[in-house]
């Protein structure tokens, strides 16, 4: 993991010392593994706790991360309590799914138990990136209690249409990816260093009890009662202790920061950077901050009562990003950070764009004529990732291949710069010629060398216009309306650059593409782009720090990993995109782990016309220890037909040179107005 350049701290306020291994027994009997950190004197003189709590392996998967930030936060008053999920690491059981009743009750009954623990003073927090911010939001709505704040970085409140799983109806690449990911996840053994002998039999129900779980998402293509659970967004109310919300724009989650302010009635912070998927004093792309002091004045104030000051500075703070040339990745953004007192603010005004059938985007009045939108199935390669990891091409490259056989709409060069922050809306009128369609409209920057930076964009399948719930086809000839929400942003628009509206139905890899190619016919006196421009002052201008850290993980490298992202057109026409994420293989050394995962995957297009793609997915993991080996490799193939999700997948497993499991599923599941 290459993390950005920060301050080293191994001198706390109070020594600290670290629990590699204990283990929480849950009213079922279940014992559930933790990894803690917390001052030396705690017994005698109780601190709280702050949990955090996932599926990825406290002794090797997140120990890196773990390593660098608990010890920290335990040493200036805090037991950092890291806990595997029931069925990952050496905890007990097996994991089905993600966010199952079982685990949130789960979670409650872990705050329960850290909240009667001699070393705690009776208060905790919950905090955690991506599935833990997940996770944390969810807990809180349940209100176990003990519970007193949340961190949540990266996380949405609504599973179905924010996520990696459907985004505005449109069944995400992603979602295949993440399953393939947790596939082979879940095959990875617990350690007989912590479980002993039981590891092997606790193993073997893992293989062969988590299942496949693109499956069950793929038997849930509408918003129904599977994804309705764990979405806070049905009930905010429910959440009633603090929360402070983080994303960043290169990340896949912004939009939950905006939505929390907007309608969460407890205490609030949010804090959106320029950053991908990742904590903020690693956040790539850069600038990083001193995150572990923003986040302990947020337990200062919360769990242990403090004045900091954190809850009378504005509400929001945003990173307005400059002008950036398109890239794939970026090490650092540059651009400055400003604050608004609340959400929606008042520094934030929408204005009314029209595109006209001459290809002209301008501000106010109304567009006129008709413009179709029948686009090859090879759009979308130069989308990059839906949600970024700071991987070298991860992120847009230049949009004008993509552009070119796009419907695109351009304003003259803008006369004086000017700002927006938070989402752009498009509102179309249209009319199809097939029962299934999407869009894809992207907002681009176009600089005078022609170069085109992808700002934001959003997507929705037009079969969702009025419900992601109850979807409805289309009759060709007949004419509907659909608004198509783009994700947040805060970005610099420049004097002398162009603005671009690009518009497909088409988008892959992001969006796997509807059953038949379709022509969509716009009514573009009834189409407007509604942007948010921001004006007014950058507001509170605190100075965001320096990152600060514990010391590293102490790891011995064996061999080398790496990332590569590659999109190719095929000589037939159609397109390959390959993604290679290889972890290398290396050995903690505290433990003597050594520990190797790798992965490939490869969306293709037989074609321009192909709306019947593949994805194939293998992931390889391997852990050894002194005679101890096992390794296990997954492959997940999907595909599709006009009519049904064609899935195939293969899991084996060894110990040592032994094969001890393999299993396959070969599934056909009814499409259903995806």
């Amino acid at each position: 993991m290459k993390w950005p350049t920060m301050k080293i701290v191994t001198d706390f306020p109070r020594p600290v010392r670290e629990i590699e291994h204990t283990e929480i027994t849950l009213p079922d009997g279940t014992r559930l593994a933790a990894r803690i950190w917390l001052p030396e004197d705690a017994e005698a003189a109780p601190v709280p706790a702050i949990l955090e709590y996932l599926p990825y392996r406290k002794n090797d998967g997140t120990l890196a991360r773990d390593i660098a930030r608990a010890p920290y936060i335990a040493g200036h008053g805090y037991a950092y309590v890291r806990v595997d999920i029931r069925g990952c690491g050496e905890s007990e059981g097996v994991m089905e799914d993600e966010y199952t009743a079982s685990e949130l009750q789960d979670g409650c009954d872990i705050i329960d138990w850290l909240a009667d623990q001699d070393w705690c003073d009776g208060g905790v927090g919950i905090v955690g990136i991506s599935w833990g911010g997940f996770n944390g939001l969810q807990i809180a709505a349940l209100q176990p209690p003990a519970l007193k704040a949340v961190v949540t970085l990266c996380s949405t409140d609504d599973r179905y249409a924010d996520d990696i799983h459907y985004m505005g109806g449109t069944m995400l690449c992603e979602q295949i990816s993440w399953a393939a990911t947790m596939f082979g996840l879940n095959t990875l053994a617990p350690d007989p260093r912590h479980v002993g002998g039981r590891w092997r039999d606790m193993w073997m129900d893992r293989l062969k009890g988590s299942g496949l779980w693109i499956k069950n998402w793929l038997e849930h293509q509408t918003r129904d009662a599977f994804w309705k659970h764990g979405s806070i967004c049905e009930d905010y109310s429910a959440v009633q202790v603090p929360v402070y919300a983080v994303s960043g724009w290169a990340d896949g989650y912004p939009r939950t920061v905006f939505r929390l302010m907007e309608n969460l009635s407890c205490p609030k912070k949010a804090l959106v950077g320029p950053w991908a998927h990742k904590y903020p004093h690693i956040g790539a792309p850069g600038p990083a901050i001193d995150w572990l002091g923003e986040e302990l004045r947020w337990w200062d104030q919360w769990l242990k009562g403090r004045e900091t000051g954190i809850m009378d500075e504005p509400q929001m703070r945003l990173f307005m990003q400059d002008h950036a040339a398109p890239q794939g990745s970026y090490e650092a953004r540059q651009g400055r950070w400003v604050a608004e007192p609340s959400w929606p603010s008042p520094n934030v005004t929408r204005a009314a764009w029209s595109p006209s059938e001459n290809g002209t985007l301008a501000r106010g009045g109304a567009g006129h004529g008709a413009a179709h939108v029948a686009t090859p199935a090879t759009v979308g390669l130069q989308a990059g990732k839906w949600c970024s990891y700071a991987n070298h091409g991860d992120q847009p490259v230049d949009q004008g291949p993509d552009d070119a056989d796009s419907t695109c709409f351009e304003t003259a060069p803008l006369e004086a710069d000017f700002e927006i922050a938070g989402d752009a809306t498009l509102d179309i009128s249209f009319t199809c010629d097939k029962p299934v369609d999407l869009i894809a409209a992207r907002l681009v920057d176009v600089a005078p060398d022609g170069s085109a930076t992808r700002i934001s964009y959003g997507m929705l399948n037009l079969t969702h216009r009025d419900s992601h719930e109850h979807p409805e086809e289309m009759a060709p000839g007949q004419s509907y309306t659909a608004h198509v929400p783009f994700k947040h942003v805060a970005q610099t628009l420049r004097k002398g650059h162009k603005l671009r509206l690009a518009l497909s139905n088409t988008y892959f890899p992001m969006a796997w593409p509807a059953p038949e190619a379709a022509t969509l016919t716009l009514d573009l006196a009834a189409c407007t782009l509604t942007l948010p421009e921001r004006s007014g002052p950058d507001g509170d201008s605190r100075d965001l720090g320096t990152p600060v850290a514990a010391p590293p993980l102490e790891t011995e490298t064996l061999e080398p990993g790496g990332f590569d992202w590659s999109a190719e057109r095929l000589e037939s026409g159609g397109a390959r995109v390959t993604i290679t994420d290889n972890d290398g293989t290396f050995r903690i050394k505290e433990n003597d782990l050594t520990v190797m995962a790798q992965c490939t995957e490869i969306y293709e297009l037989a074609s321009a016309d192909d709306h019947a793609p593949t994805a194939d997915i293998t992931w390889t993991h391997a852990m050894r220890r002194g005679d101890w080996a096992v390794r296990t490799r997954t492959e997940t193939h999907v595909t599709s037909t006009a009519t049904h999700w064609i899935i195939r997948a293969q899991l084996s497993a060894w110990e040592g040179d032994a094969l001890v499991h393999e299993e396959t599923w070969d599934e056909s599941i009814p499409r259903d107005h995806v």
